[in-house]
């Protein structure tokens, strides 16, 4: 390897390369090109011809502007050329900001740079041009271009030109310059990490025996998605989904190939062709060499996807070949056919003796969770009709098919086998339904499963749902509620008694929103918070959690007649179901603490009428209750593909029936590779909320009907569910089409007291 001379030995340690990467100016346009590595500008000094002092050189290509700095401290002026004009201006600060006088910035395409007042002894390309031939116009006679050409597998060539009688002749091929950074160096280039956090990080890999790029994911808080598709574009390969690959996956191709090495290789080959090997990995610095000696004659296209993408394709590549392995094996005998429903039974566990279950259907049942991880379902419904196979995920309050597990009768009652063995149920008992839990571990993450299996014509069905356990809940803060709510949602937590209740249906959000007072709480630290749960479904660090055990006697009320003498400030009973829950929720908040419980039922005022029905006097109602709040959820729309959109007019009569407002708007996502299409991404809680003041003492204590009653708390301030969910529409958090979703036909106009309607 050719050393560097002196001079620009000299010149590159007077140059910082922090200084040209420590700012976001340049994150999304940045790549190795743009701000080569040290080592990089060092090789490419060592091949060029020596810059004398009074040259003038022209920098193509000049990115963060580091190449360029370093070679003003060569050359008597250097002329910075770029195309984009942000990453321009940043390059010209910096240079300003370094004294670095004798650079000119220059903002153009190659074909329009203007000429230089002296020409240019010298033209450095570090971005692939069409025509070098373009450039001899800058240069003077017998001055030289040096510009990349060809590749070999990712690293280029640089090739020098030198100018005679006007024209660019190719001189010879200087040497190859790898302008690749690892992953290390693009997080750093991008300004999201420093050495600090980077060794530390590294530390904690070792010590966890586990991937830095996780430890930094999880340092950083960054989606995984969003870090892999970045990580793609700055190594130059092409990220893909894992759902793009799932139907077209080449099961013959993946056997070919030793498992070991490709699991030690982090590479996957998932297609081919006569002269090309296609492979996935979840590791942007990975090494194909090896794969294209065992692929001879065949270029080998590396694409990158994220680890829990990389599991999901491993899974139905392994998957089928344990599939066709299962099937082959428990064949029935062509002999015994007449008795084939009896030997299935007895294959698939029926016989409580037999509790061999095949790797192949814990495999099935491993891989379903997984992708139920990565869609980040909340549900999984596993059912049987007749002898088709239906496997749904609800994500984001919707249930979608997952089309990839082609089961049949035999294998999907296995896999529920499997499931009952995890939870502990009986794996004998197909008649009655069953309840019971497991865990699901994936790397530093963990999940509480909660599983109910429930007979039918067919045969069994199973639900799971998936909680994340983090040691954390979302904060008031991140719920998305107006500003209003929140604050008044806040300030009732600091109350020194009384009864906040939070109702809805089933799976509306009221465990999520009681959860995040208690992060709040937890956060604050100044009280003590105890909370009694069936199940408890998140675990929250500084907060007491305990789990009612009914099969030994301990309940809710049991829970509540306890804790009140373990001196709580805050008790969280996680239902009220029945009238002596409710009687010990108001004893507590009467001797001075504040109670926080959940109600099933539709509205706000409806929750009166629910613990008027469980027994309640009224006048302790009044007495304790501070503020109902009753919320649904709603999708919310894709922040990266909204748009605004003409209303729906059906809709719109409906919830306007006297006209919309002038000015009144709507958004809705078109669907991209974020939201997987669907234009939505998430959900966010759409609430209606009272709080309760002497007006509604009054009326809570004489107990009216519920319809007088609700007018008494319109005129009060109640914010209704279709006030927050057009407040929501008109900022684009949520589509005008949610609505018919969660409001009641009634509910969807202005509601109407004597023949007028309330206030728009």
């Amino acid at each position: 390897m050719k050393r560097v001379y002196p001079r620009a030995l000299e010149a590159l340690r007077s140059v910082s390369r922090h200084d040209f990467v420590s700012g976001s100016d340049l994150v999304a346009s940045i790549t190795g090109h743009s701000i080569p590595r040290e080592e990089t500008v060092s090789h490419i000094l060592a091949l060029i011809p020596e810059v004398e002092p009074d040259q003038v050189v022209m920098h193509v290509g000049g990115g963060s502007g580091y190449l360029a700095a370093v070679l003003s401290g060569l050359a008597h002026r250097v002329i910075y050329l770029e195309k984009n004009a942000v990453v321009a201006e940043a390059a010209r600060e910096r240079f300003f900001r370094l004294g670095m006088h004798n650079v000119d910035v220059v903002v153009a395409d190659v074909e329009d740079a203007p000429e230089p007042e002296s020409p240019c002894d010298l033209v450095l390309c570090t971005t692939f041009i069409t025509e070098p031939k373009v450039l001899a116009r800058l240069l003077r006679e017998g001055g030289h271009v040096i510009c990349l050409e060809g590749r070999a597998g990712p690293v280029p060539s640089l090739a020098m030109f030198e100018r005679h009688d006007g024209e660019l002749e190719r001189v010879r091929t200087l040497g190859w310059v790898d302008f690749n950074r690892n992953v290390e160096q693009i997080l750093i280039d991008q300004g999201l990490v420093n050495d600090k956090v980077l060794a530390e990080a590294k530390a904690e890999a070792a010590k966890q025996n586990c991937r830095l790029l996780e430890v930094l994911r999880r340092t950083l808080n960054i989606e995984e998605i969003d870090l892999y598709r970045s990580l793609a574009l700055q190594r130059g390969m092409t990220f893909i989904d894992a759902d793009e690959l799932l139907p077209d996956l080449h099961p013959a191709l993946f056997r070919r190939f030793s498992r070991t090495f490709l699991d030690l290789s982090r590479l996957i080959p998932v297609a081919e062709d006569d002269d090309r090997v296609t492979v996935v990995t979840d590791d942007p610095d990975v090494r194909t060499d090896q794969l294209e000696r065992l692929s001879s004659n065949q270029v080998v296209e590396c694409l990158l996807t994220t680890p829990t993408d990389f599991r999901r394709i491993w899974s139905a590549l392994d998957l089928t070949a344990k599939g066709r392995r299962f099937a082959a094996d428990h064949e029935p005998d062509q002999i015994q056919q007449p008795d084939s429903v009896a030997s299935k039974d007895q294959v698939l566990g029926k016989d409580p003796k037999n509790k061999h279950i095949s790797p192949y259907l814990v495999s099935v049942y491993e891989a379903i969770l997984l992708d139920a991880v990565s869609e980040k379902a909340s549900d999984i419904h596993i059912e049987q009709y007749e002898d088709r196979i239906r496997i749904r995920l609800r994500v984001d309050g919707d249930l979608h098919d997952l089309p990839q597990y082609q089961l049949s009768p035999r294998e999907i009652k296995g896999v529920i086998n499997v499931i009952k063995l995890r939870a502990e149920l009986n794996i004998a008992e197909h008649r009655l339904p069953q309840g019971g839990r497991s865990r699901l571990q994936l790397g530093d993450m963990a999940y509480d499963l909660r599983i109910q299996t429930q007979p039918s014509l067919h045969g069994e069905h199973a639900i799971i749902r998936l909680l994340p356990q983090t040691g954390r809940a979302m904060t008031i803060a991140e719920l998305g509620m107006s500003p209003m709510i929140d604050a008044r949602y806040q300030r009732l937590l600091d109350n020194p008694a009384g009864l906040v209740l939070v109702v809805g249906p089933t799976g509306s959000g009221k465990s999520t929103t009681l959860y995040a007072g208690l992060q709040t709480l937890a956060d604050d630290g100044r009280r003590k918070v105890i909370t009694v749960e069936d199940p408890i479904e998140y675990s929250i660090d500084n907060i007491q959690q305990t789990r009612v055990r009914s099969e030994i006697g301990f309940g809710f009320a049991d829970a509540m007649r306890a804790f009140v003498r373990e001196d709580p400030d805050v008790i969280l009973v996680g239902e009220i179901r029945d009238q002596e829950t409710a009687l010990e929720a108001i004893r507590a908040s009467q001797t001075g603490h504040v109670v926080l419980s959940t109600l099933h039922c539709n509205d706000a005022v409806d929750s009166l009428q629910r613990l008027y029905d469980l027994g309640v006097h009224p006048n302790s109602i009044a007495g304790e209750l501070l503020a109902v709040i009753a919320q649904r959820l709603a999708k919310r729309i894709c922040m990266d593909c909204r748009q605004p959109v003409q209303p729906d007019p059906m809709i719109l009569a409906e919830v306007f029936p006297d006209g919309p407002p002038a000015d009144f708007r709507c958004f809705e996502g078109v669907g991209c590779d974020k939201c997987n299409g669907r234009g939505t991404r998430g959900r966010v809680a759409i609430v209606e909320y009272m709080e309760v003041d002497t007006d509604i003492r009054n009326a809570i204590s004489s107990q009216p009907p519920i319809g007088e009653l609700r007018w008494r708390a319109l005129d009060a301030g109640l914010v209704t569910m279709r006030d927050s969910a057009l407040d929501h529409v008109i900022e684009g958090i949520i589509p005008l089409s949610e609505l018919p979703r969660i409001l009641p036909r009634e509910r969807m106009a202005p509601e109407v007291r004597g023949g007028r309607r309330s206030q728009q």
